[in-house]
């Protein structure tokens, strides 16, 4: 595989990971004890941290590549393997 190909499969990886990770975490001004600002939905996130979601993005990104991966070059499922069609 090209280091263009492994490339451009980690950002998807790491753009669908996105949003496994973004609902963790997340804290209302209500759960927060804080005050919401006049005009805020009660169900908008306290504190948004964009370093700790891009961290935590980056390493579930990882792992879901080395696995794909390693998935790659063993062939453990292959195309198929989920050809559940034309058996």
């Amino acid at each position: 595989m090209r280091w263009q190909s492994m490339l451009a499969i980690y950002i998807l990886f790491w753009a669908f990971s996105v949003f496994l990770v973004l609902p963790f975490g997340v804290r209302t001004a209500h759960e927060a004890g804080a005050e919401l600002v006049p005009g805020q939905a009660e169900s908008a996130p306290h504190g948004f941290n964009p370093g700790k979601i891009a961290l935590r993005t980056t390493i579930v990104a990882t792992v879901l590549f080395v696995l794909f991966y390693l998935n790659y070059v063993n062939g453990w499922v292959t195309a198929e393997m989920l050809d559940w069609v034309h058996r």
